[in-house]
């Protein structure tokens, strides 16, 4: 198994999600946050590799946040994510996407007032042909 395609996983990753309806974010910024944003979270990665590959599993989280009054909002531009990554023929930087699928999604209201989060789980198939 080699961890190394992770990086340019997240990079094609972010960079197919620049056109969706909100600002997306591998962290943070300092200062007031927009009404509705999206951001890279978590990744779990397990090994898969056979005779002569090295091929890892990468189940990763994508998160809508809004403060908007209900979920329409979110759920559009969470809908507009799955559209885009669910089977998407990434190019990646190092090594070879085989498989990109949608697992699950989970909407709630956080504990933080007004505020509503979508997590999308994502799971890549990667190979390290490098």
């Amino acid at each position: 198994m080699s961890y190394a395609v992770s990086q340019a996983l997240q990079a094609a990753v972010y960079g197919a999600l620049a056109g969706v309806g909100a600002p997306v974010f591998d962290a943070l910024p300092s200062g007031p946050l927009p009404e509705l944003y999206v951001t890279l979270g978590p990744e779990t990665v397990r090994d898969r590799s056979g005779v002569g590959a090295k091929v890892a599993r990468h189940d990763f989280t994508v998160s809508v946040i809004s403060d908007a009054s209900g979920f329409r909002s979110a759920k559009t531009v969470a809908g507009e994510i799955s559209d885009v990554l669910s089977d998407a023929d990434l190019a990646l930087e190092r090594g070879t996407l085989v498989a990109l699928d949608f697992l699950r999604a989970r909407a709630r209201r956080t504990s933080q007032e007004g505020v509503r989060r979508i997590d999308l789980i994502f799971r890549a198939i990667v190979d390290d042909d490098a």
